[in-house]
């Protein structure tokens, strides 16, 4: 598990960055002209991570794929801290912010769908502690889209902060579930089908029936509805229908209507 977060950059330095098309590319230092750009710099990062994660990640990385020496890079980015801010920042705009319509379920669906879009394009958003996250123009945009999808409803800015994080958190469990099968999936040959073959024979004569009645009875279900042991995007496509269930009830009975008469 990576120990990377945001927010650990100087500010100053991190600021200006993120907002550089406001504020202005910075300039490198004084010598020979200049082989790559800020965005370059951050492009071949998250190249580096969505190839082989983002433990591997350094400023020598960096430099052999963009076939710099590892000081230069130093001339575009601080340091990794500053990086880790840029490349969550970056991919938080890749995904055009769809235009907000419908009711109030298709907006958070919109919401969580684009969070879960992110996670399986960049599997390494997911070992990033994003408690201080970094507040660069594309993170602000989403947050603020975010927001104006539940705005109108009544809710208190608290409460819509907390149905925004709710919405969000609930993404990660499954994402992490899902990255992690495929991960197995590519590095072993066995398919989850010879697994669970290999493991019957002694499952069979440990697994009392008495004992585990319902979990025998369910676990059986699932694993002839899966082929495995369980399915990650039908936990997502589930869990997310109950989050916004208990959301809109949630609405309902905090300021009535049931939330759906602002967008419908």
């Amino acid at each position: 598990m990576s120990n990377e977060s945001t927010g650990r950059g100087e500010p100053d330095r991190t600021l200006r960055l993120l907002w550089r098309d406001r504020l202005g590319e910075p300039s490198g230092s004084r010598g020979p002209k200049q082989r790559a750009s800020v965005d370059g710099v951050v492009d071949a990062a998250i190249e580096i991570a969505d190839d082989e994660g983002i433990d591997v990640l350094s400023m020598r990385r960096i430099a052999e794929r963009l076939g710099m020496k590892t000081m230069s890079v130093y001339t575009y980015v601080p340091g990794k801290a500053e990086l880790i801010d840029l490349m969550v920042d970056r991919v938080a705009g890749e995904q055009p912010l769809p235009e907000l319509g419908g009711s109030l379920r298709e907006r958070l669906e919109q919401i969580a769908r684009l969070a879960w879009n992110e996670y399986l394009r960049h599997p390494w958003l997911l070992s990033i502690d994003t408690s201080r996250p970094p507040l660069g123009p594309n993170v602000s945009d989403r947050w603020e889209w975010s927001l104006r999808a539940i705005d109108g409803l009544g809710l208190s800015d608290l409460d819509m902060d907390h149905v925004v994080t709710l919405l969000v958190g609930f993404v990660t469990g499954p994402a992490r579930a899902y990255v992690d099968a495929e991960r197995l999936h590519r590095t072993v040959a066995e398919t989850d089908v010879e697994w669970w073959e290999r493991n019957a024979p002694i499952l069979e004569e440990i697994m009392d029936a008495e004992r585990y009645p319902v979990s025998g009875r369910v676990g059986q279900a699932a694993g002839e509805e899966y082929a495995s042991a369980g399915s990650p995007e039908r936990a997502f496509e589930f869990g997310l229908a109950r989050v916004i269930d208990g959301i809109e009830a949630y609405v309902a009975a905090s300021v009535g209507g049931g939330g759906r008469s602002t967008f419908e």
